[in-house]
């Protein structure tokens, strides 16, 4: 079973879904801001993806955030933590099912090496 997480109103996110749905791969969307997130699925995602490709530096959530929020993410525990209290600081979208590991992020080239593997 495939899964995408992700917020719906991320064009990222958006991309990704079409994609999926145009390559007739069956996939569960997760929204996880409305869905929420467990420790058990960050910790699944952080055996194959580092907490540093996880966290998205570049998104609102992340440039909202206290400078001193910021310096105490220094490893996959505070990393975790924070994602699990701000969803929306994740990379989007994460790709979970497709093959052994979980991706994140989408362009169409990624998603084909990954669904002909």
């Amino acid at each position: 079973m495939i899964t995408l997480y992700g917020i719906p109103n991320c064009d990222t996110v958006k991309k990704a879904r079409v994609w999926l749905a145009d390559q007739q791969h069956e996939f569960t969307f997760h929204d996880f801001k409305k869905q929420g997130l467990d420790a058990r699925t960050v910790s699944g995602w952080l055996q194959t993806l580092g907490w540093e490709v996880l966290v998205n530096k570049k998104g609102t959530t992340w440039r909202g955030l206290p400078d001193e929020r910021k310096a105490a993410v220094t490893d996959a525990a505070s990393a975790t933590a924070l994602m699990l209290e701000f969803p929306s600081v994740i990379k989007r979208p994460v790709l979970q099912g497709a093959g052994e590991a979980c991706h994140v992020g989408f362009s169409p080239d990624a998603y084909r090496q990954i669904f002909t593997k």
